[in-house]
C-alpha cells in the first residue's frame, strides 16, 4: 500500500517534523527534509510530474526506485517540534548523512555544523586581524554576517564538500 498523505489529525499531531527518504534497495538515506502536513510524500509526487530537464539527483533516485519496482521509504526522524527546532535537527542530519542529494546544506551548518575540533578551536580563539591600510574583504557563497564581529575560516564554508573541508587559519574581523 502506497502512502500518499497523513490524515489531518495525524498532520496536526506531527506539527513540524524532520524526515529522511530511504532507498529500499540498499537502505541508504538519500534525502533529509523538514516539513508539516504531508510534505514527506511530496517528493514522490514531484517525480511523477517532473519533466526531463527538471530532474534533480533526488528525483532521479526516486524514479530509479520506482522503475525497479520499489517504494521510497519515508522515515519521520523527529516530530512535534517548532520550525526553529526542525531546522536544527534537519541540519544535523544533513551533516550526518554525507550521501544525501540535498542541494542546500542545513540552516546554520556553515557556522555551527560539522567541524573538526581543531577548526572550532581556531574559529573561537582566532586572533583579531589588524590592517595598516584599507582592505576589501570578499565573502563567496556565504550570507552577510549580521553581528558586528564575525569570524572567517579559510576553507570552511567554501565550495569544497563540508566533510572534506581542510583545516585552515581563522581571523576575527571587527567592524569599526
Amino acid at each position: 500500500m502506497t502512502l500518499e498523505s497523513f490524515s489531518p489529525h495525524v498532520a496536526q499531531r506531527l506539527a513540524y517534523y524532520v524526515y529522511r527518504l530511504i532507498d529500499p534497495r540498499n537502505g541508504e538515506t538519500f534525502y533529509v527534509g523538514k516539513g508539516t502536513g504531508s510534505r514527506v510524500f511530496a517528493h514522490v509526487k514531484g517525480e511523477l510530474d517532473a519533466t526531463a530537464d527538471a530532474m534533480t539527483d533526488k528525483l532521479t533516485r526516486i524514479r530509479e526506485i520506482r522503475v525497479d519496482g520499489f517504494e521510497v521509504g519515508h522515515v519521520i526522524h523527529r516530530h512535534g517540534m517548532s520550525e526553529e527546532q526542525a531546522f536544527e535537527v534537519e541540519a544535523a542530519l544533513i551533516d550526518a548523512y554525507p550521501e544525501v542529494t540535498n542541494v542546500e546544506g542545513g540552516h546554520g551548518s556553515d557556522e555551527r555544523g560539522l567541524m573538526h575540533a581543531r577548526l572550532i578551536i581556531e574559529q573561537y580563539e582566532a586572533p583579531e586581524a589588524r590592517f595598516a591600510h584599507k582592505v576589501l574583504l570578499i565573502t563567496i557563497n556565504r550570507s552577510k554576517p549580521s553581528a558586528k564581529a564575525s569570524t572567517r575560516c579559510g576553507a570552511h564554508g567554501s565550495s569544497i564538500p563540508r566533510k572534506l573541508a581542510a583545516l585552515s587559519t581563522c581571523w576575527r574581523f571587527t567592524k569599526d
